[in-house]
Parts: structure tokens; sequence; C-alpha cells
């Protein structure tokens, strides 16, 4: 198998906080693998780790809510990233509301949207759901300094990777 850190070691790319609602429970992580994989029609796709309670809602849930940060909401990306929600329910201390479909909306979120879950791909480690937009917003206007790899380093994960 080949190593991949010489190349991944050099990527900043943003990180998000993906939040999901099933059967009546909210979970949420910090993730750092999900891109827009398709402009016509627009697609975007997140990774979700199997050890994490969120992939575990996000597999029955029918949307999901993808959110940006910006680097100064560091607590909020260590909330998601650093705590599990196998013993901490993250949303009790933030301030959120329900997004279409019931999607947690995190309301000191720059931007967001919610993605209707049209299918899901084995990754190994991780599950890739393919979402279609429904609804986005963006409260910066378009101006925010958003969250990356480079400032979550410090954030030791609630789960393990893999």
């Amino acid at each position: 198998m080949t190593d991949l850190d010489p190349f991944t070691g050099l990527l900043d790319y943003p990180m998000y906080v993906v939040t999901a609602e099933a059967d009546g429970e909210r979970a949420g992580c910090l993730v750092g693998f999900a891109s827009q994989c398709s402009i016509q029609p627009a697609r975007f796709m997140v990774w979700l780790s199997r050890a994490n309670r969120t992939y575990r809602v996000a597999k029955h849930a029918e949307r999901l809510a993808v959110h940006l940060l910006r680097r100064d909401q560091h607590r909020l990306a260590l909330l998601f990233g650093g705590e599990t929600g196998d013993r901490t329910d993250k949303f009790t201390d933030v301030p959120w509301h329900p997004g279409p479909g019931g999607s947690p909306i995190l309301d000191e979120a720059p931007a967001w949207f919610v993605g209707r879950v049209e299918s899901r791909i084995d990754g190994g480690d991780h599950v890739g759901f393919l979402l279609a937009p429904e609804a986005a917003q963006d409260l910066a206007g378009g101006h925010a300094t958003l969250l990356t790899l480079d400032d979550t380093h410090d954030i030791t994960p609630g789960h393990p990777a893999n």
C-alpha cells in the first residue's frame, strides 16, 4: 500500500461541521473530507467516519447540513471535532434551529447548506454521502476567512479517525 501522507500533508482544505437528524436524534461532527463534485446538477460529497456517532445518525437521515466556520470559531471546531456525541450533547450550549427536513442548522455558522442524501458510498473507514443541495445561506456576504485543516491540528478527535 502506498503512503499518501507526502501528498496530503501539503493540503490545507476547509473544515466543515456536518449535522444530521434522524429518528429524533441529532448529531454533528467536524469534517475535512468534503467537496463539491458536480456543477450541473450541483452535488457535494461528505465523508463520515464509521467510528463517529454522526455517521450512525446520518445513515438514517434523509438530509445533512454542511456548515462552514470562520477561522475565529475554534470553540465550535473544538466542540464538534474534539467531543464525541456518545458522551456529549453538542447542541446543548450552541444556538441552532431546525432547517429543511429537521436538519440542525448552527446559527453561528457564516454559511451553510442542506442537501438531500442521494446515495451512500463505501470508501473504507469512511462512508461518502452524496448530497443534492436543497437550501443554502451565506450570512457572511461572501467575506469570511474560513477555518482550515491547519487551524485544527491542536484538536484531538473525539473518536479515532478510523
